[in-house]
């Protein structure tokens, strides 16, 4: 999903199905940021759309008032950013387990008894 603004507020609310002023509204809640271009226009990227989505299912199948979808969609972040951090520590475990096994010595010569000729 791109980050790029590129719908002005009338066709973020078209494509979202409610008003500018919602918008407007959810903007001033700190619900979503779009960014503005030196003129100050609002534009809204594909994410923020889509996150005005959640914001409408929230309030809409789930009956929630805004201040409660600002609390689900913090947590929301703080849970991707945390999946984030464990993909990011997997993949650092992974590398330093390779980097060990790459350092295991393979001078090594495997010790057999000739007194216990059952064990080659």
């Amino acid at each position: 999903m791109s980050d790029r603004p590129i719908y002005m507020i009338s066709v973020a609310a078209e494509l979202v199905g409610v008003h500018p002023q919602t918008l407007r509204l959810y903007e001033n809640k700190g619900l979503v940021r779009p960014q503005r271009t030196p003129g100050g226009t609002r534009l809204y990227s594909e994410a923020d759309v889509e996150r005005v989505r959640i914001i409408q299912r929230l309030t809409t199948e789930l009956g929630l008032n805004l201040a409660g979808v600002e609390l689900v969609l913090r947590l929301e972040d703080q849970l991707r950013k945390a999946h984030a951090q464990i993909d990011r520590l997997q993949k650092q475990l992974r590398d330093d387990i390779a980097r060990v096994h790459k350092e295991y010595r393979r001078d090594l010569v495997l010790y057999r008894d000739e007194r216990h000729p059952e064990r080659r």
